[in-house]
């Protein structure tokens, strides 16, 4: 990367200024241990909710509610986000964010538990928008359900996909890296889907289901 490259990058990833109350949520993370996706990854969110006017999304990895957040303010009033995490203790925090943001309660549905398990309750073909940020060896599974869950048109988000620089190092054979640099390939290749890798954040996957 060129040090002009460099520099474009930088000033991209600060393009956005994050919201007070986002802040205060990705602060509460800090705390509690949760990584939160970086604030051109949640505008990015935002801007793809907006465009696909998202009334129905599903989202892996609450965290502290700031992907929640990012996504709630680029869908219709009336859309629905629910989001899954296997951790009460994000998720109480989440909800705090939620309800300082002035979110009304029926705008979201927090739920408790293995996402997998989650997930194979939910409806096909209802959702119109999955972002998946949960443990990464299990983004398979998340990805499978996901696809499943997404009516056509429906947009597939996937974050850290470039997983701190090392997928794109073929030297780095980790089972995690492995796994994410597979999935990447599996999901370009897929038939059932219109697929593209950003180099937001720690790279955003973002895929259209046919």
């Amino acid at each position: 990367m060129t040090s002009n490259h460099a520099a474009s990058w930088a000033y991209a990833e600060e393009f956005v200024t994050e919201p007070e109350l986002i802040e205060a949520a990705r602060r509460a993370g800090e705390g509690l241990g949760a990584r939160a996706v970086t604030p051109t990854v949640g505008a990015t969110l935002r801007v793809l909710a907006a465009a696909t006017s998202a009334r129905a999304v599903v989202e892996v990895g609450t965290g502290t509610g700031v992907s929640g957040l990012w996504l709630l303010d680029g869908m219709p009033a009336d859309g629905v986000l629910t989001t899954i995490d296997s951790e009460p203790d994000h998720q109480l925090a989440a909800k705090d964010a939620f309800a300082a943001a002035g979110v009304p309660h029926q705008r979201t549905r927090v739920i408790t538990g293995r996402a997998q398990d989650v997930l194979a309750r939910m409806t096909d073909g209802a959702y119109d928008r999955a972002f998946i940020d949960g443990a990464k060896g299990e983004y398979a599974d998340y990805v499978a359900a996901a696809v499943r869950l997404l009516r056509p048109g429906g947009v597939l988000v996937l974050d850290n996909m470039l997983w701190h620089d090392r997928v794109a190092d073929p030297a780095v054979r980790d089972e995690v890296t492995r796994g994410l640099r597979d999935l990447g390939k599996q999901l370009r290749e897929s038939p059932e889907l219109v697929c593209t890798l950003q180099a937001v954040g720690d790279g955003l996957l973002v895929a259209v289901k046919r």
